[in-house]
């Protein structure tokens, strides 16, 4: 897993919500523009590995596997 990808799982423990929109998870990257434009492909890689979910609009949703992962960090 790429460190991006296990800092925008982070967040989701850090702010202590199963569902953050997009806007929140680019907190991830800082005000770095080039770092925000990699959230998008964190996200989809976290997506397609089962750890988040889409919830619709900019929400994504914390699975319970994403949940196992932050627990081990």
């Amino acid at each position: 897993m790429k460190p991006l990808s296990l800092r925008v799982l982070q967040l989701f423990g850090e702010m202590g919500k199963d569902r953050l929109d997009l806007h929140a998870l680019f907190e991830a990257a800082g005000n770095e523009s080039t770092k925000r434009r990699g959230v998008l492909d964190a996200i989809d890689e976290l997506t397609h590995a089962g750890m988040l979910g889409q919830c619709g609009g900019d929400f994504y949703a914390l699975t319970e596997k994403g949940n196992g992962t932050i627990a081990q960090f």
